[in-house]
């Protein structure tokens, strides 16, 4: 109504389903239904992954979610992408709204750092979310389509559904946002999450990855199977 009023001759339908793309809600007087999924589209992909996370080598599978962080300017959205076999993050950004642009530029962060190191296409990846409204709009999973990304969402309700993200997320909350907070804004934690993804790819090591870094986990990943590819 408040469109029309405006001069804006548009259906209702067509604001519900742009809002549904971008992951917006409108306030929901008290405590809402089902905080899980804000977006009960029967139409989204499948759980590919069925909590079987492990991995024998990188791109086969990445994982991805976003957290929160208060500051004294409000609260800021941090979303990551993770690599299952080498836990290394591939793609990150902050914002101050949940939307589905802030994945979106998560991925094509991931996409990019990819590339740069010689990746020619993705077949054979899968990307796995929880089924919060941001990964599972169009426009979303559209993208990963269009790079040959099998798109995974796991099941409402199901608290280990994306056990791995939400593990390595718990880790930059610890390591970084508890520890060296409070925080004044977005710009300042942007900051300090681009130092601590550096840290934590290059110099942090993993037990789950036989006390390697993530790089260090890749660069070995790829000793081992380039001279496979050659003799294949």
């Amino acid at each position: 109504m408040r469109l029309r009023r405006e001069g804006h001759d548009i259906a209702r339908c067509t604001v519900e389903r742009l809002m549904r793309e971008l992951g917006i809600a409108g306030v929901v007087r008290g405590r809402r239904k089902n905080p899980v999924d804000a977006d009960p589209r029967e139409s989204r992909p499948a759980d590919l992954v069925d909590r079987h996370f492990a991995r024998f080598r990188t791109n086969q599978l990445w994982v991805a979610d976003f957290t929160y962080v208060w500051t004294w300017s409000g609260w800021v959205y941090v979303a990551f992408v993770f690599d299952a076999h080498s836990r290394r993050i591939l793609g990150w950004r902050a914002a101050t709204s949940m939307t589905t642009p802030l994945v979106l530029d998560c991925l094509e962060m991931a996409l990019w750092t990819r590339r740069r190191e010689g990746a020619t296409g993705f077949a054979g990846l899968t990307h796995h979310t929880d089924a919060g409204s941001v990964y599972t709009s169009i426009s979303f999973t559209d993208r990963l389509i269009d790079e040959g990304i099998d798109p995974s969402v796991g099941s409402v309700g199901d608290a280990y559904d994306n056990a791995l993200a939400e593990s390595q997320i718990g880790l930059y909350k610890s390591e970084l946002i508890h520890h060296e907070g409070p925080w004044r804004d977005v710009d300042q934690v942007e900051v300090a999450t681009a130092g601590w993804v550096q840290w934590f790819n290059t110099d942090r090591i993993h037990g789950s990855i036989d006390d390697l870094t993530p790089l260090e986990a890749e660069q070995f990943s790829y000793a081992l199977t380039e001279p496979l590819e050659r003799a294949g």
